[in-house]
């Protein structure tokens, strides 16, 4: 009977104990209610807690990663995409974690997912692909703003992929495609007036040594002469043939 007894009552401590001790990880901490009442966060380490009185909820510090599913948004310029995310935070302040919202992760990916289509949904598409660190930082700060009273501290937030509609990017490539063709028209043009502007040059430096033009005409012909062609084409200067011309105009 005593040792029956004694057995029911080493039984009963060992799960005392065992509710009134708790060990918590270096990235954890032990948010402690008493009888309801918030008594404070405690750890790491070991945690003793009086049983039945106390009960504890468990809150991580660690960085959390949350991949904000793809958000149905419809842009300044009446652009339909498809747009994700992800959100990088952490708890700073466990106490405010469990009592100031009911679930954090819940709560902090709902208001992700609502801050995204928001601000996309002000923002131009040309300026959703082309400013995008810009869009990650105003939403960084939107979301820090309104989960601070939680506790919670938004380090990043990045847009992930933007999906774009068929048509859409047939259009935007099309427009691509127009604007290398401007550019190498612009660099065509650039280029001929740039040759012309040196050409003239040549032709006033060649006006004032009329000997220049017979020391190029033979450079020519010593150029034509090297690559071996069955057919050379001799050009006449005007000079050799204007006195015939100016006989035959007098006999007219």
């Amino acid at each position: 009977m005593t040792i029956s007894l004694l057995t029911v009552v080493i039984v009963f401590l060992i799960i005392i104990l065992s509710s009134a001790i708790r060990v918590l990880r270096e990235y954890e901490r032990g948010v402690v209610f008493r009888l309801g009442r918030l008594i404070g966060a405690k750890g790491p380490g070991l945690i003793l807690l009086i049983p039945i009185v106390d009960k504890m909820v468990k809150v991580s510090l660690r960085t959390v990663v949350l991949d904000v599913p793809p958000q149905d948004v419809i842009t300044k310029d009446n652009v339909s995409i498809k747009v994700n995310a992800v959100v990088y935070f952490r708890v700073v302040d466990p106490e405010k974690a469990v009592v100031e919202v009911e679930d954090y992760l819940y709560a902090t990916s709902q208001l992700s997912q609502t801050t995204l289509r928001s601000v996309l949904g002000q923002s131009e598409l040309d300026e959703i692909l082309a400013e995008r660190e810009k869009i990650n930082q105003n939403l960084q700060q939107i979301i820090d703003a309104h989960t601070d009273p939680w506790g919670i501290k938004v380090s990043m937030v990045e847009i992930k992929h933007v999906d774009l509609p068929v048509e859409m990017q047939r259009a935007m490539a099309r427009q691509a495609e127009a604007e290398r063709e401007r550019r190498a028209k612009v660099i065509n043009a650039e280029g001929e007036y740039q040759a012309a502007q040196r050409l003239a040059e040549a032709a006033q430096i060649i006006g004032q040594y009329p000997t220049a033009i017979q020391l190029r005409f033979l450079q020519t012909l010593s150029e034509v002469a090297s690559e071996k062609n069955s057919t050379t084409i001799f050009p006449i200067p005007i000079e050799l043939i204007r006195p015939f011309i100016e006989t035959g105009d007098r006999k007219k």
